[in-house]
């Protein structure tokens, strides 16, 4: 039961994560990466770490493919329908596949050479609950501080790419378009 589990969500995650790659249409493949993390954060939960699972879930799946989304909406520069991906050549093609089949061959010979302890060492126990009252009090003001510079940046971002269609250049949103708009 456990190993058609984790068959499903590694079928989840590497046929989302493939089919993002694969897809030409931006936004499709932003929320398939976005199944992607999910599944990350499913493999996490069936490994028995649920601290790193929901820190995936909230972390990835909700802040990073929500700034993704925001990214990809608005820095395009035509329709919806019409932000496409060029296909890539052969040549790109086949260099990430060998790149790719290299890495695999350096990982799966690292990890076949390795050699792993009977039984491993036992971890303190330690629950989730444990770990957010942890990180809530004695790194609170941090997290805080994390999440308003996110804030800050995602603002940043938003004025940046709010442009001028007239000028074609980046203007603060609500400020003047141009000369003849200013008093």
């Amino acid at each position: 039961m456990m190993t058609a589990a984790l068959l499903l969500i590694a079928v989840l995650m590497l046929g989302s994560a493939a089919a993002a790659m694969l897809s030409r249409n931006l936004i499709h493949s932003a929320l398939l990466l976005i199944a992607s993390w999910a599944g990350v954060a499913a493999f996490y939960l069936w490994a028995g770490a649920e601290f790193v699972a929901f820190a995936q879930a909230l972390v990835y799946v909700g802040a990073v493919s929500m700034v993704v989304l925001f990214a990809v909406l608005l820095t395009r520069q035509n329709q919806l329908s019409a932000v496409l991906i060029e296909p890539a050549s052969r040549a790109r093609a086949v260099s990430a596949f060998t790149v790719a089949a290299c890495m695999a061959a350096v990982f799966s010979a690292a990890i076949f050479s390795s050699s792993f302890p009977a039984a491993a060492p036992e971890a303190p126990p330690t629950s989730v609950k444990q770990l957010g009252l942890e990180l809530m009090q004695r790194h609170g003001g941090v997290l805080l501080i994390v999440g308003v510079i996110l804030t800050v940046t995602l603002l940043g971002a938003t004025l940046l790419a709010a442009s001028d269609s007239k000028e074609g250049r980046a203007r603060p949103l609500g400020g003047p378009s141009s000369p003849e708009d200013r008093p």
